[in-house]
C-alpha cells in the first residue's frame, strides 16, 4: 500500500492501526505522526521514542474506533 493513501486515510480518520510486511502493528494518529515522501519514511513520536517505519512496507490499514477505556479494577 502506499504512503501517500496511508497519509490520505489518516486525515480522514484521525486514527488508524497499520501493519507492515514484516507483521509488526503500529497505532498512529494525526498529532503523532509524520510523513516524510522523499525518504519515504513515516515518523511515529511516542513518549517511549520515535519509530521510523518503512512507508513502502504497509501491507494494510484499519480504521481504529474511539472507546471508553473499562477500569481495571471494576472486574
Amino acid at each position: 500500500m502506499k504512503m501517500e493513501a496511508v497519509q490520505e486515510r489518516l486525515k480522514q480518520w484521525g486514527e488508524l492501526i497499520i501493519t507492515t510486511a514484516s507483521g509488526e502493528r503500529y497505532e498512529i494518529h494525526l498529532g503523532d505522526t509524520t510523513f516524510d515522501f522523499q525518504q519515504r519514511l513515516i515518523k511515529l513520536s511516542t513518549p517511549g521514542g520515535d519509530y521510523l517505519i518503512d512507508g513502502d512496507t504497509i501491507e494494510n490499514i484499519k480504521q481504529h474506533y474511539g472507546h471508553k477505556v473499562e477500569d481495571e479494577d471494576s472486574h
